[in-house]
């Protein structure tokens, strides 16, 4: 891999990324960027191009935390720096690896040597070494919910804290957040997503010259990256000139009453929680302003700024999708619009930049196009007038997303659903397998569901459901250090020591401590789990008002999923055979759009569902040996395809009883007549049962009680 970065401006399209990107290189207080997309859509070749445009900075020499030679932290680790060296150098991109450790985020303490040296021996973590760069995190959305959480935190507070044990080290961390996500991978939660200033969707283009495009340059670039870059050279200097000039202007930026009033109005007429998203709007479109070289807010400004940061700010449950009403906001916009605006007064220079002059300096024109800085932004491929080159994708295939106002049928995003009229029971039509089926019902509403989780104690990553030992939670033991000590106990360390105190010659108060007697703790909390959804979609399940109910239980099941971090997945079976619908993973917006297109019908192959569900949490259990599975059988009880069904079946039950795992049935059997099969089959698994009346939080009382010695034991879930 070459060392050369690929160019910003040779990247083709995505002019809201490259927007959202510039502007927190302006003002990274407006707090950092989340781009959301599809695979393959040069989100990283984008993030790692930024970082080159970044103007060099200075920093005292030595010190490990970049502290600034005018302005140094007088709480810096390294001490105070009166006097110091200072060097220069190039602002840096760190990049987050996925399975990273909270201690090498924010840096360790060698609580040892603390306590038996008195030396505060602290080494900084990533935090530290991004300071005043840029903090890059691929695939955010699969780190953990604590990770995440500290580093918007820090990210916020522009300051990391490192405390073990009464040691307290702290410094400086100010940085340019970017995450980039897939969310075919899952979803961050709404309280993690309002957290980040801005969020970008991006998706490939569809055309095929821009596509063409796109390629031309990738094999150009790795035919010959430095030559590549030289033809871009000039674009890039005047690019990075721009965001010098924008930085200095930013604080010469009036944010008018006008302005702040359509703010806020935007922010309550979408109904957003809490003030964050009002603050982080100002701010932006206050950056706008200084990246269009003006010193006045305008209406466009503030425009621009809710279209980058509300849009993921309007989820109100796990199976939203971001999005924004544009009527709403044009509407809102005239409502609270002043009067006539005057034209905005421009800060005089030397020379302007590209794309600064009279006819550029909107807020959507965001630097030279991508093929060079021409006087009207064509460059040597030919762009558009605009300068923001196709709309196609970076070298690995990117593009621009249409905005996301409308849903497919038409309606305004986040607006009620239309309520489709009574229909007739659908005609059975030939499904997989020549099995007969019928047209996909709708699902009914989620509630509150149950708690089920797994007995015992695991070892799986944080999360909601069984209790797990954990880095968080409650002390409840305490044992010798495995590996480096990051938890230590105490009263457990002075009780191993305190025995060989008169043998090692203490002489004064100071204890004696060595290696052999520190004690770290371990603490219970709770883990995620694998919930594995075994959904019978056969022909006795096809009653329409029946499957709205059983679809009703399987979505609030994937909701409680989603609160609880777990992973899913999802097994169908019908007519002949059973199919994984969904693979184990972390979206539940998947899950829920599966659930939602399952059609039903033919005849009902239990035990092919219960060997699928057997296979796959076998492959899973090599992938994640630490993640426990739960398994969630949602069945009237029927077998049908052979004299033998029902033996097969429980026959295949057994496998999951010898192998310990945890099972629920969801027993969907309904009429004034019941035969108790999926009760049995519970009983072959070693399940708990439960109907689906039984399956709400506020149903018939906990079957706590009664359950205790099942596996899958279910609560009361907290209010």
């Amino acid at each position: 891999m070459s060392d050369v970065r690929y160019p910003f401006t040779a990247i083709v399209g995505m002019a809201d990324l490259r927007l959202g990107l510039l502007l927190n290189a302006v003002s990274p207080a407006v707090g950092g960027v989340l781009v959301r997309g599809e695979k393959g859509t040069a989100k990283s070749t984008m993030v790692r191009a930024l970082a080159g445009l970044l103007p060099s900075i200075a920093a005292v020499d030595g010190c490990r935390f970049a502290c600034d030679p005018v302005a140094p932290d007088p709480a810096c680790p390294d001490g105070a720096h009166d006097g110091a060296d200072e060097t220069h150098r190039p602002a840096r991109l760190v990049e987050l690896p996925v399975g990273v450790s909270e201690d090498r985020i924010v840096g360790s303490l060698d609580l040892e040597r603390a306590l038996a040296e008195g030396v505060k021996a602290y080494e900084p973590g990533l935090l530290a070494r991004a300071h005043r760069g840029v903090l890059y995190i691929d695939e955010v959305n699969l780190l953990q919910d604590h990770v995440v959480d500290l580093l918007l935190d820090a990210a916020a507070m522009g300051r990391s804290y490192v405390e073990r044990e009464g040691v307290s080290v702290r410094h400086a961390a100010r940085f340019l957040l970017v995450g980039t996500m897939n969310p075919e991978e899952g979803e961050l939660r709404p309280q993690l997503l309002d957290r980040f200033g801005l969020t970008v969707e991006i998706a490939a283009t569809r055309e095929p010259a821009e596509r063409a495009e796109v390629v031309r340059r990738r094999l150009a670039y790795d035919a010959d990256p430095a030559g590549f870059a030289a033809r871009f050279a000039e674009d890039e200097r005047a690019l990075a000139g721009r965001i010098t000039a924008a930085r200095e202007l930013l604080p010469e930026v009036e944010l008018t009453d006008t302005a702040l009033r359509q703010i806020t109005a935007v922010c309550a007429a979408f109904e957003v929680d809490g003030l964050r998203a009002d603050i982080v709007m100002a701010r932006t479109a206050v950056a706008l302003a200084a990246w269009a070289g003006r010193t006045q807010v305008l209406e466009e400004d503030v425009r621009k700024a809710a279209q980058l940061a509300l849009p993921h700010r309007r989820r109100r449950n796990p199976f939203d999708a971001p999005g924004l009403d544009e009527e709403q906001l044009e509407r809102t916009l005239k409502e609270h619009a002043g009067p006539e605006e005057p034209e905005p007064a421009e800060r005089p220079s030397e020379g302007e930049q590209p794309g600064e002059g009279p006819e550029g300096s909107g807020p959507e024109d965001d630097g030279p196009g991508p093929d060079g800085g021409g006087p009207d932004g064509d460059g040597p491929d030919g762009d558009g007038p605009d300068g923001d080159g196709p709309d196609g994708g970076g070298p690995d295939g990117g593009g621009g997303a249409p905005a996301p106002a409308d849903t497919p049928d038409g309606s305004a995003a986040g607006g009620p659903e239309p309520q489709a009229p009574a229909e007739p029971e659908a005609v059975p039509q030939q499904g997989r397998g020549g099995a007969p089926q019928t047209a996909p019902v709708a699902a009914g509403e989620p509630y509150r569901t149950r708690l089920f989780k797994v007995e015992g104690t695991g070892k799986g990553a944080q999360g909601r459901r069984s209790p797990a030992e954990t880095d968080g939670g409650h002390t409840i033991r305490a044992r010798r250090p495995q590996g480096r000590l990051a938890r230590l106990h105490l009263s457990a360390t002075l009780r191993a020591a305190a025995p060989h105190q008169v043998a090692r010659g203490r002489d004064s108060r100071a204890l004696l401590l060595q290696k052999d007697d520190f004690r770290e703790q371990v603490r219970q909390g709770r883990e995620s789990n694998l919930v594995l959804f075994l959904v019978d979609a056969s022909g006795s399940m096809a009653a329409r008002q029946r499957m709205t109910a059983v679809k009703g239980a399987v979505l609030s099941l994937l909701m409680d999923a989603y609160q609880r971090r777990d992973k899913i997945g999802m097994i169908t079976f019908r007519g002949a055979s059973a199919e994984l619908a969904l693979p184990p993973t972390s979206s539940v917006e998947v899950g829920a759009a599966r659930l939602e297109s399952l059609p039903t019908g033919g005849r009902t192959p239990l035990a092919a569902g219960l060997l699928r569900a057997h296979e796959v949490l076998r492959v899973e259990r090599m992938r994640d040996p630490h993640r426990r599975p739960l398994l969630v059988v949602v069945t009237d009880g029927r077998a049908t395809g052979s004299r033998d069904a029902v033996a097969r079946s429980h026959q295949a039950a057994g496998l999951f009883t010898a192998q310990g795992v945890a099972s629920v049935v969801l027993d969907c059997e309904a009429g004034p007549v019941r035969l108790g099969l999926a009760r049995t089959l519970a009983a072959r698994l070693g399940a708990t049962a439960v109907t689906l009346d039984e399956l709400r939080a506020e149903g018939v009382a906990s079957l706590v009680r009664d359950n205790r010695a099942n596996r899958a034991t279910p609560t009361r879930k907290a209010a």
